[in-house]
């Protein structure tokens, strides 16, 4: 079943990051995306994330849609044109890729390419108003296209976000909606209580909201992220958690299965499975949900 088929119908999604690889070898990612084939309702091919370059999302998504399994392609407003953006959404709909989500991207500051120039040569409301006007059949420049593409439109929110006001976080949401956007993906969550003010001003028959369950890897990268990233709540009893644990990869992978039936339990339309490279960890936390 489609992803939107699968969303129309109100059933409870699966989702899951699978990186490109930074190089040609296809294998391990392949692999990994096999081994949960079925399982899985859509695979999320990030573009370049923290702007580490790599294969681009469009390529890795047209090799996993070419064996069989539905994607995401990620489009970022930080590494392309107008011009190249609407070139890649057409590409994506003529290999039958229907899924996109569109982000900022973050600055080239925190990757590999120092150097590098950022675009943005338009903003993410407007990559999302020309992701409409395609599936309208004309581009940016009002000239009519020969067949227009249809897709399942996604975008990010940022919901528990400190510093920022949950009805301020609600109007950025309804811009996006307004401008295309059918479903948003949340920052990592641990703790249903850091979007619960968010939460109260969302109608989730409507609005189709994807927390992300992020895979943690350690007791040290839960400290660092309760310490240094902005959007991301992790409860004390958490950590202590994985600090008693005698096995801290199994508990991080049954804490992340907890999280998948917890807000499957709690109405919310699906979750992207994150685990930043240890895509083979999948199967684990799957088999227990």
């Amino acid at each position: 079943m489609h992803l939107k088929n699968k969303f129309d119908a109100g059933e409870f999604a699966i989702l899951a990051e699978m990186e490109p690889p930074k190089g040609v070898d296809i294998s391990g990612m392949v692999a990994n995306a096999q081994r949960v084939k079925g399982i899985v309702d859509a695979f999320l091919v990030p573009e370049m994330s923290n702007a580490v370059m790599r294969m681009s999302s469009l390529g890795g998504a047209m090799i996993l849609q070419a064996k069989g399994m539905d994607t995401i392609i990620q489009l970022n407003c930080r590494d392309r044109n107008r011009i190249a953006l609407q070139a890649d959404l057409l590409a994506a709909f003529g290999c039958g890729i229907t899924n996109v989500m569109a982000v900022k991207g973050e600055d080239t500051s925190f990757g590999d390419h120092h150097q590098a120039r950022s675009v943005y040569d338009i903003d993410l409301p407007e990559l999302l108003q020309v992701i409409t006007s395609l599936q309208q059949g004309k581009d940016m420049a009002g000239i009519d296209l020969s067949g227009s593409p249809q897709f399942l439109v996604g975008s990010t929110v940022d919901a528990g976000a400190k510093g920022k006001s949950p009805e301020l976080v609600l109007e950025e949401m309804n811009k996006k909606i307004e401008a295309g956007a059918q479903f948003f993906i949340t920052p990592p969550l641990f703790d249903l209580s850091a979007i619960e003010s968010f939460l109260k001003r969302v109608d989730p028959a409507k609005t189709k909201i994807i927390p992300t369950v992020l895979l943690l890897k350690s007791l040290g990268m839960a400290r660092y992220m309760l310490r240094n990233v902005d959007n991301v709540f992790i409860p004390d009893s958490l950590i202590t958690r994985i600090q008693k644990s005698a096995d801290k990869v199994r508990e991080c992978t049954l804490i992340a299965s907890e999280m998948v039936a917890t807000l499957k339990k709690e109405g919310f339309s699906g979750v992207l499975l994150s685990t930043i490279g240890w895509e083979n960890k999948l199967p684990q936390i799957l088999e227990r949900i």
